[in-house]
């Protein structure tokens, strides 16, 4: 891909972030996520490849159409209330379409299709971009209207996107999908503490990133994609390898790694608002995605060929520290001491 188009998608991303996470009309709130949309797609073609040209087709007709939902459903709302202010949401027909665009925009169940299949068709570090900085617009939206929307409805999505995440995820062999599958089950815990505590959805949010961006990083830097590829992959960088089974872990929600922080707040904060069968709900259904998480580990470290695997090992011990990836790596596994400061703060 052309320097110059990839920094123009680049800057052009920040900027449709940006307009659409400050702003309090809803006109210019959808004119971010159009621009989000229309930089995201080159970066997703630009593998002359029928998957990657497949991905980019199903990721712009759901994203043109939850923006035409939005759209739509915040001109009902301007109908009914006579002003286009995002935070006064009062028109239950027009929460709930908004409802069900966020829902298509952030890949949340039952709208949770395209998102594996995008993923899969698309370079890692695209995924990463897709999986993190491209949910934040509609995510800084679904806090900002979380008061307006029936709980009911978010405890349901909720509740499915926590199952569905972790049980589809099961049979994967593709590192993509079950990354994808990964992010559909932490979306459930986010929304699960929507209507209660939008900072904690927030602050989980940002955690999520934190330990999926080195995640990706280093599948990226050892080139892995799949599970057999992830048996051979220590042979090139065995630190790496060691410090992605932590990552894993973290991302598992296993104490005492960074990742038990946000599951323990928003399991505490639920209890505190007398929604304990859906904080006992959701504890159990993560152990699907515990289960995956742990043969990724397992693939990865645990298991060394040649014993286990017939495939050729590529031995290149000599590649270059990557700063990034210790550097997130060590946030992504350390944090959870300094958590009575970050409680103190919300």
């Amino acid at each position: 891909m052309n320097p110059y188009a990839k920094f123009i998608s680049m800057i052009s991303i920040a900027s449709g972030s940006t307009i659409t996470m400050s702003s309090n009309h809803w006109v210019l709130a959808w004119i971010g996520l159009e621009i989000n949309t229309l930089a995201t797609i080159p970066l997703i073609s630009k593998c002359h490849h029928p998957r990657a040209v497949e991905a980019s087709i199903k990721y712009f007709l759901i994203q043109a159409s939850a923006s035409a939902l939005m759209l739509f459903s915040s001109m009902i709302n301007a109908w009914s209330t006579g002003q286009w202010d995002i935070t006064q949401l009062t028109n239950p027909a027009a929460s709930l379409l908004l409802t069900s665009a966020i829902a298509m925009k952030l890949g949340l169940v039952p709208f949770h299709f395209w998102f594996p299949e995008v993923l899969q068709g698309v370079p890692l570090p695209t995924a990463l971009l897709l999986s993190t900085v491209i949910k934040m617009p509609p995510l800084t939206i679904l806090t900002m209207i979380s008061q307006a929307i029936n709980p009911v409805l978010l405890t349901a999505m909720a509740i499915t996107s926590t199952a569905m995440g972790g049980w589809m995820g099961l049979n994967q062999t593709q590192i993509r999908k079950i990354m994808a599958f990964s992010s559909i089950s932490h979306l459930g815990w986010m929304v699960a503490i929507t209507t209660y505590n939008p900072k904690l959805t927030t602050l989980a949010f940002y955690l999520y990133v934190l330990m999926t961006a080195p995640v990706f990083l280093s599948l990226n830097t050892t080139k892995t994609t799949s599970l057999p590829m992830l048996l051979i992959s220590w042979t090139k960088s065995p630190t790496i390898n060691a410090s992605l089974m932590l990552t894993l872990l973290s991302l598992a929600g296993l104490p005492p790694l960074s990742g038990f922080l946000p599951k323990w707040m928003i399991l505490q904060e639920l209890t505190i608002q007398e929604m304990t069968p859906l904080a006992t709900i959701i504890s159990l259904l993560s152990l699907l995605g515990l289960f995956f998480y742990l043969r990724l580990t397992y693939h990865a470290t645990i298991t060394l060929p040649p014993n286990t695997s017939n495939h050729m090992k590529t031995w290149d011990t000599n590649m270059s520290t990557n700063i990034p990836i210790a550097i997130l790596t060590s946030l992504s596994i350390t944090i959870l001491p300094i958590s009575p400061m970050i409680i103190s703060m919300l």
